[in-house]
């Protein structure tokens, strides 16, 4: 990219379990329409090739985030996020300089999911872990992707109880009202600062939760892309223009 090009660089954040690897069909699509934009895909800490961490705090993860996107020479990115990757670049757009967010099919309140997930505390902390993970998988919408979408999401993927006790610990260890306060203080921070913002859903957005969501960020742009659970995996392409074209 040359000193004139005033496109942003793309920081892509993979969901939780999974790697960069899910990534590789967004981006064989941006080298065709946008070849020349700077990309970087990261492994967020304790998956991939990144160590693990003792905790996994949005907040130490959007610190770790920048550490990399700075060493890469990365300056205001769009920040892109699925699933809780999408909360990782929410909270980081709220802390770091950016050009906008991206969040990829990720509701910011626990809502049904946290009360899901402290049921199945107990389960997470014994044996039977992986029986909560695959209950969570079979609500994706898997089996409505590509072929070699659904190869990456079975294999560009690495589940351990350490890492959904980790990232799902602010719902464990707090309060809906706590993390909703903290969530609206993310987005107050964003939308102060004209940080565009799109959200990216695979279905129609609960008026509640559409409601609190545009209280904190009005010009929130919110795209329904029905289907799964991975729409940069169901269609990489639409994600792709979306991406070059704001």
């Amino acid at each position: 990219m040359n000193d004139d090009d005033d496109r942003p660089p793309l920081v892509l954040l993979h969901g939780l379990t999974y790697d960069k690897r899910q990534w590789g069909p967004v981006r064989r699509e941006l080298a065709a329409i946008d070849p020349d934009r700077q990309v970087l895909t990261l492994d967020l800490p304790g998956h991939g090739d990144s160590p693990r961490r003792a905790s996994y705090r949005m907040v130490e993860v959007a610190e770790v985030v920048h550490a990399q996107v700075t060493e890469a020479g990365l300056a205001t990115p769009i920040v892109v996020g699925h699933s809780v990757g999408a909360v990782v670049a929410t909270t980081y757009a709220a802390r770091y300089p950016v050009r906008g967010v991206v969040n990829l099919d990720q509701i910011l309140l626990p809502g049904p999911f946290g009360v899901a997930v402290r049921q199945a505390e107990p389960t997470l902390r014994g044996p039977e872990w992986r029986r909560v993970w695959d209950t969570q998988l079979a609500g994706m919408g898997i089996e409505s992707l590509p072929a070699e979408a659904r190869e990456i999401v079975a294999t560009a993927t690495d589940p351990r109880p350490d890492l959904l006790l980790g990232y799902w610990g602010e719902i464990l260890h707090g309060s809906d009202e706590g993390i909703a306060a903290e969530r609206s203080r993310d987005l107050l921070s964003i939308g102060e600062r004209m940080i565009p913002y799109r959200w990216v859903t695979s279905s129609e957005p609960p008026a509640r939760y559409l409601a609190w969501l545009t209280e904190a960020l009005p010009e929130v742009d919110v795209t329904v892309l029905p289907g799964s659970h991975f729409p940069h995996l169901a269609e990489p392409a639409t994600i792709a223009r979306l991406l070059t074209t704001g």
